[in-house]
């Protein structure tokens, strides 16, 4: 471990956060789960057993080592239980609720302190801008599932120095993840990129063209996973959320216009894997 980063905070006990935070474990840092919810840090804690779990009966990792990584990570509800050399959240997707989450934690911590996001798409700057201290404020992008998945995106803003990128960037090494910097722009770049692939799947649906067949030749094609499969994966208020805050930021570009299909199953509460049900059964 290079970086003097040695403790962290994740802000959320959902699948995102604990992904995150069973990471950071297994790297040897040490973790504090916080989550105003009982019920979800009780259902972090059961998730992050049985993740483990699942990689002992897999060989792995060794019982001994799975102990290990659950004795470094404690969970909490309390605001004065999060101190750390490094705060990073993932909660909803609401600029308002980060920064009054932020301005409780900065009250908590020292001055040293760095505090990510781990937004999909709103900007940080915005989040970073309404805060008595900017430049501690810093954009730090997983993908699900977090205990996997190697790329972060680490979103640098104008308040930030370049020794705290590289800290950031040093941080995610040191988590086994593959870092790449980006600038604040609407979607930094995977969730930009990614948008048609998405949307134009969608409108397809819209015109009755079956998803498991898009899906089916998607992947054919070579994609690792087609649209709808990956949708539910990554849940679809996340996405629908994405896909209406990219669209927002850029000015409304018709192709880009966010799709009712999506709207729909997310009000119908079929938000994926995690609900077990979205444009498939699980």
């Amino acid at each position: 471990m290079n970086s003097t980063i040695k403790s962290i905070c994740v802000c959320g006990a959902g699948t995102m956060g604990t992904g995150i935070a069973q990471a950071a474990a297994q790297h040897g840092f040490t973790v504090i789960v916080f989550d105003i919810g009982e019920s979800m840090l009780k259902q972090s804690r059961i998730g992050m057993e049985k993740n483990l779990q699942s990689l002992v009966n897999k060989n792995k990792i060794s019982a001994s080592t799975r102990k290990i990584i659950l004795d470094k990570v404690s969970f909490t509800s309390s605001y004065q239980s999060c101190i750390a050399d490094f705060v990073i959240e993932a909660i909803l997707e609401k600029p308002v609720a980060k920064q009054e989450l932020f301005r409780q934690l900065f009250e908590v911590n020292s001055d040293a302190t760095i505090f990510a996001t781990n937004t999909s798409s709103l900007s940080v700057t915005e989040i970073a801008r309404a805060l008595p201290y900017p430049s501690r404020v810093v954009g730090m992008h997983f993908f699900n599932p977090a205990t996997i998945m190697k790329l972060v995106e680490v979103v640098q803003t104008k308040f930030n120095s370049a020794a705290t990128i590289e800290l950031v960037m040093q941080l995610a090494l040191d988590m086994g993840k593959k870092p790449v910097r980006c600038i604040d722009a609407p979607g930094f770049i995977v969730n930009r990129v990614a948008r048609p692939y998405y949307i134009e799947a969608l409108r397809l649906a819209e015109e009755g063209v079956s998803m498991s067949v898009i899906d089916a030749l998607m992947e054919s094609a070579g994609f690792k996973m087609g649209p709808f499969h990956l949708m539910d994966l990554i849940g679809n208020d996340v996405n629908y959320a994405v896909s209406c805050s990219v669209y927002e930021q850029l000015g409304k570009p018709p192709r880009l216009t966010p799709s009712a299909i999506q709207q729909q199953i997310v009000a119908a509460g079929k938000l994926g894997r995690k609900s077990g049900v979205g444009y498939y059964n699980y």
